[in-house]
């Protein structure tokens, strides 16, 4: 009998060519974990990171043929029994989250060696949380994209606290955890709310839903449906750091690694914001007149309160996660004109798609020196300690300055046509007081820029000394008397430094050639206007 039953179950269709991306960074935490097991020579020395780069260039080569079939022959496709998504958006999400988990494992691999903490757990954990964010950007149900979502959070958890020997990394790693149940609490009761409304969890299914069993109509009797909504934009504005939900952002920017702070600010943003953007637009695109203005007023109370805290800190770590708040609020400008029908929907999907994949570049760069200069024990984040480092280490200083240029938003880098276009997109759809409100943003967040580059080149560091990482002493003069902090030489590793530079390239070359690639970036954008 249990024969019979088992013979009559149908296994959903997959079609494992297109998700194969996904099941390379999945299982490539899984084989990492297990060679490392077997071999435990191969736990440090750089293989993890290697290996970890390596995944992630393996699983962006084979988005090449992913792309090809959806975007340019078959169209977008359901991969596995209608929900997982494969198109533009999915593919190009993806290669951004891979360009994320390419910069952390090369930020890695210098701090574990500094702080003798070398070894796979951070680069599967890595992997894994990768993996969650491709599947949260696919998700076409509910009930994936919650599992997408955890996936991602829970390894972002860990490897927040998993520098052990910190308690700041401690508090941390816990706080983002309390916070995040909490959210996740609060996601998962609006499944159950949208689910009560429509009957279903199936995104298409949602948005074309009637009256459902109970006679409820979601269209004309929208309480339940609406509440649902809400509850689904509290789970992802919390990922995303959006004000209000963005408490925990600068304390656990401040107390975690700074590699996994880069790989937050960067991998787990971009899937938060994919997530939204799929939830929203293919799932609630009906009730879009109730949703749009929520957006609206996130992006606003982000841009605003991101940028003026942001110049109160001076803990360069919390600078950055203010400064990440507020290109939080930039993104969001674009979600709301890439929402609005018109003219202006497929710029502003394309100005979401540009600023998610200069964002990722732009702050990996940055948080790649802010681990440079951190030192051994990860606790030199004060602006103070970046006083005369372009006389300690002019490469070093250089790079930090077109990264923070290019945050800042000034011409011939990324982040200026990157900003350029969203408020272009606002502008088009006619909002414009969002668009004045981003570019009085941009105007107040450049100051928070422009403090470290003079801290970094137009103040001295005082007398030289040969302090090394992790040490506290002072310089003194004569007489024992204390004349300046002693600030040591920063001797960055070869794979850190090359992480910085091809950010730095990559930021330039996007500046002053802000086409290239634009045939991809319209093809995604375009998918973006087939949820609707």
């Amino acid at each position: 009998m249990i024969v019979a039953l088992f013979a009559q179950q149908t296994s959903p269709e997959i079609v494992w060519s297109l998700i194969l991306p996904f099941l390379i960074l999945a299982i490539g935490g899984v084989v990492l974990v297990t060679i490392t097991s077997l071999v435990p020579g191969l736990r440090g020395g750089g293989f993890p990171a290697a290996f970890t780069g390596a995944v992630a260039v393996v699983s962006g080569a084979f988005l090449v043929p992913v792309w090809n079939r959806v975007a340019d022959t078959e169209g977008p496709q359901l991969a596995v029994a209608d929900a997982i998504g494969v198109d533009g958006f999915t593919v190009f999400i993806t290669a951004v989250i891979c360009v994320a988990v390419f910069f952390a494992a090369m930020l890695l691999d210098e701090y574990l060696r500094r702080e003798n903490l070398d070894g796979p757990e951070w680069y599967v954990l890595l992997l894994m949380s990768a993996s969650g964010g491709v599947l949260l950007a696919s998700a076409e149900d509910l009930i994936v994209t919650f599992l997408g979502l955890e996936i991602l959070s829970i390894a972002a958890y860990v490897m927040a606290a998993l520098h052990l020997r910190r308690a700041e990394s401690q508090e941390a790693g816990f706080k983002y955890f309390l916070l995040g149940a909490v959210s996740s609490a609060l996601f998962l009761y609006g499944i159950a709310l949208v689910y009560g409304a429509t009957g279903s969890t199936s995104l298409r299914s949602i948005a074309a839903a009637g009256v459902n069993e109970a006679g409820l109509d979601p269209g004309s009797e929208s309480s339940l449906i609406l509440a649902g909504m809400a509850l689904l934009l509290v789970g992802f504005a919390f990922k995303v750091s959006a004000v209000p939900f963005h408490l925990w952002t600068p304390d656990v920017y401040e107390g975690a690694p700074t590699p996994v702070v880069a790989f937050m600010a960067s991998g787990v943003k971009v899937a938060g914001f994919a997530g939204l953007v799929r939830v929203f637009w293919a799932g609630f695109n009906p009730y879009l007149d109730d949703w749009r203005p929520l957006i609206a007023g996130l992006a606003v109370l982000t841009l605003l309160l991101g940028s003026v805290l942001a110049l109160a800190q001076r803990n360069v770590k919390r600078m950055l996660a203010y400064s990440s708040i507020t290109h939080a609020g930039f993104m969001l400008v674009a979600v709301h004109a890439a929402s609005t029908p018109g003219v202006g929907q497929l710029l502003g999907g394309e100005a979401l798609l540009f600023y998610l994949f200069a964002y990722t570049v732009m702050i990996a760069g940055t948080f790649g020196v802010v681990t440079i200069v951190g030192g051994r024990g990860d606790g030199r984040h004060d602006l103070d300690d970046y006083r005369g480092l372009s006389h300690r280490y002019p490469l070093l200083a250089g790079l930090m300055s077109v990264l923070l240029f290019a945050q800042a938003g000034v011409p011939f880098t990324s982040g200026f046509f990157a900003k350029f276009r969203v408020i272009a997109a606002a502008a088009r759809n006619e909002s414009y007081w969002l668009a004045g409100i981003a570019m009085l943003a941009a105007v107040v967040a450049a100051v928070l820029y422009l403090r470290i580059v003079v801290s970094m080149f137009l103040v001295d560091d005082g007398p030289p000394t040969d302090v090394g990482d992790g040490d506290d002493e002072v310089a003194a003069g004569a007489g024992g008397a204390v004349i300046a902090p002693a600030i040591p030489r920063v001797t960055p590793a070869l794979s850190a430094v090359v992480a910085v530079s091809i950010a730095a390239v990559v930021t330039v070359v996007l500046g002053l050639l802000p086409d290239i690639g634009g045939g991809v970036l319209t093809d995604a954008a375009a998918t973006l206007a087939s949820f609707r």
